[in-house]
């Protein structure tokens, strides 16, 4: 899996196809994909950058949705419940999953500089983490890795003239 927020891509192709995911998961599954909901996934699939609850809300009572904070967070629960989101613990903000048909365990870089997400995956079980989890006799059933650091474009803008 590529770390999509970095790398240049189709965007709308991007957003499209992750949309029609969305929307094929929940007919299976029975789950309603409620304008809202739908809404705000649009919202956090725009841009690759995190945004806070408060955010969203600013978005969705401006386009006619509700100016309640409910609103936003029952939205971003249902869409992290069913793995179209996840949620930033250090930012307190939420992404789209670049990867919502996929098992996996989300790795978040986040840009310093231009405030970006990528997404990329890890084993937890495998490294220095699992090491330490398997000398402490615990057993990892979920872990977020983030990271805080400069996006390839932020590195390019603050590297020295030759």
């Amino acid at each position: 899996m590529d770390p999509l927020g970095f790398a240049q891509h189709d965007h709308r192709r991007c957003v499209a196809t992750a949309l029609k995911a969305a929307q094929a998961h929940c007919a299976r599954h029975r789950l309603n994909l409620t304008p809202v909901r739908r809404r705000v996934l649009e919202l956090l699939l725009e841009g690759h950058r995190a945004m806070g609850a408060y955010d969203i809300l600013d978005h969705l009572r401006r386009e006619g949705f509700g100016a309640q904070p409910p609103v936003a967070y029952r939205a971003l629960d249902f869409l992290v419940s069913h793995g179209f989101a996840h949620k930033i613990e250090r930012l307190n903000a939420f992404i789209a999953c670049t990867h919502p048909a996929a098992d996996h365990t989300p790795v978040f870089l986040i840009c310093r500089g231009c405030h970006a997400v990528a997404e990329a995956q890890a084993e937890p079980t495998r490294g220095m983490l699992g090491r330490a989890a398997e000398e402490a006799g615990f057993e990892i059933e979920q872990a977020v890795v983030e990271a805080i650091g400069r996006c390839p474009s932020c590195r390019a803008e603050a590297a020295p003239c030759a």
